[in-house]
């Protein structure tokens, strides 16, 4: 399959709208206020997947994003060296170290979501030698979803459910890094070989060739066979959710960086061209991106914040001399600076306003998130010094 890269939208060639330190400074020092004002109440328990009536309740249930406060702890560890931060991200490995032992909802590809950023985290930057263990174990189960014969990890539930088996997800693009790590700390190459094949069914089938992606895609564990695309929160089986696009962008390019496949950043580029291409005229995109001004959707900030991560880490692996490299800093100055401007949640929990959890079930629409607050806090990081991504 020939995917298309699409001619990017002349916008973006605009004279370059540089955002400078001082700005980037100002967008951290709100960040880290609001995680002030949280820390309070979430030092012991973790907040919840979306805000409730403009405030973030605990997490009523064990969910997929428990990790995304953590990371917001580590981030703002990184950046201030203050040892609250720390204190409160460790705080939580009992957390995580439970939900291991009674095996509480980890039948999910999302083990990457929880552990890479909480105890991978406390690893790499404070060598926690009890968060390696847990993390070591997470990938242990996250390696038990691999099914060789269709190349996947299944994204969700019991490994024996024929309705589920030999299921991947976009999202997973995010979760295999956990395998990547697992095999460097171990030279286990199960891990890697695992974690390289899912990427390249990925690559095969989850997108399709204008450079847009199915959410979800089926293949027979028995043969290997390809079945169907579809989508699970997308709008429909043929459109492009935001979210999972923002994913593809962000996970191809990181597959790069773990693989050394050449084929990746480009792969990336084709997603965020179609990205880039579908964005309104304030440059947050719509929950799925069929929709236009006219259709007076929901935005989903926390897709837009998850690419601007991607089309950041893209930049990296791109020669400096690549003639779309000042479009493509065009693109994340005008996407940040709309996003602070406009859907900065001032007086209320959360960082960004109008994210979208899931629309078709009734869940988190038009609220913040802790994955968008999460992937917001790390494009600041990102760009205000040279980081080490979590991923």
């Amino acid at each position: 399959m020939t995917i298309a890269l699409e001619t990017l939208d002349r916008r973006y060639f605009s004279p370059q709208d540089v955002l400078d330190k001082d700005w980037i400074d100002s967008a951290i020092r709100d960040v880290l206020s609001s995680i002030d004002a949280l820390l309070p109440r979430f030092s012991h328990t973790f907040p919840a997947a979306n805000t409730l009536e403009g405030r973030y309740t605990e997490v009523a249930k064990v969910d997929w994003t428990e990790g995304f406060w953590t990371g917001l702890l580590w981030l703002a560890w990184e950046v201030t060296g203050e040892d609250k931060y720390r204190r409160a991200a460790e705080g939580f490995l009992d957390n995580f170290e439970e939900r291991l032992d009674k095996q509480i909802k980890v039948d999910t590809h999302d083990l990457g979501f929880l552990y890479l950023l909480s105890c991978v985290n406390a690893w790499r930057l404070t060598g926690n030698t009890r968060a390696r263990s847990l993390a070591l174990r997470a990938a242990d189960l996250l390696y038990c979803r691999f099914n060789a014969t269709a190349g996947v990890i299944q994204a969700w539930g019991d490994l024996r459910d024929p309705a589920r088996q030999g299921r991947m997800i976009i999202d997973c693009n995010l979760n295999v890094p956990l395998l990547f790590w697992a095999a460097n700390e171990t030279g286990n190459a199960d891990y890697r070989q695992a974690a390289t094949r899912h990427l390249e069914q990925a690559a095969r089938y989850l997108v399709r060739n204008d450079g847009s992606t199915f959410h979800t895609f089926y293949l027979d564990i028995h043969t290997g066979k390809a079945l169907r695309g579809d989508t699970h929160q997308g709008f429909s089986d043929s459109s492009c959710w935001a979210r999972g696009q923002a994913w593809g962008i962000y996970g191809f390019a990181l597959g790069y960086h773990h693989t050394g496949n050449a084929a990746l950043p480009e792969l990336s580029r084709k997603l965020t061209h179609y990205f880039l291409n579908r964005l309104p005229e304030d440059y947050v995109c719509y929950w799925d991106l069929i929709f236009t001004q006219e259709d007076h959707a929901y935005r989903d900030t926390s897709a837009a914040a998850i690419s601007v991560c991607g089309i950041a880490e893209l930049l990296k692996q791109l020669p400096l001399t690549d003639p779309l490299r000042p479009a493509y800093l065009n693109a994340i100055s005008l996407m940040m600076r709309n996003l602070q401007a406009n859907y900065f949640a001032h007086n209320e929990d959360g960082l960004l306003r109008e994210g979208v959890y899931n629309f078709g079930r009734d869940m988190g629409i038009n609220v913040p998130n802790l994955w968008g607050d999460y992937f917001w806090f790390e494009a600041l990081v990102r760009l205000s010094r040279v980081w080490t991504p979590y991923w």
